[in-house]
């Protein structure tokens, strides 16, 4: 599975990243391993998935993170997290 993660500032996006996983696991094991590299690369806070966000996710393969998802400030609007490719 490919997933790719965008930072936006006042509808500009500031930094993106592509995530590849191509272990054998289940596709949720493989978002929840995604959205931790994303974390640890952008030097974040784990986003909490609220319900509006997992129904999004589930519809769409897209969800955007607001502040109301991190604990800590956030340097950025939002964060999307989106489903490029699937196995």
């Amino acid at each position: 599975m490919k997933f790719w993660a965008r930072t936006f500032k006042d509808n500009r996006m500031i930094r993106d990243e592509v995530i590849t996983n191509s272990e054998n696991d289940t596709r949720t094991h493989k978002v929840f391993d995604a959205i931790d590299r994303i974390s640890y690369d952008f030097d974040i806070g784990r986003p909490i998935w609220l319900d509006s966000n997992i129904s999004d996710f589930k519809r769409f393969s897209k969800v955007r993170f607001y502040q109301d998802s991190f604990i800590e400030e956030i340097p950025f609007d939002y964060l999307e997290f989106s489903v490029l490719e699937e196995d």
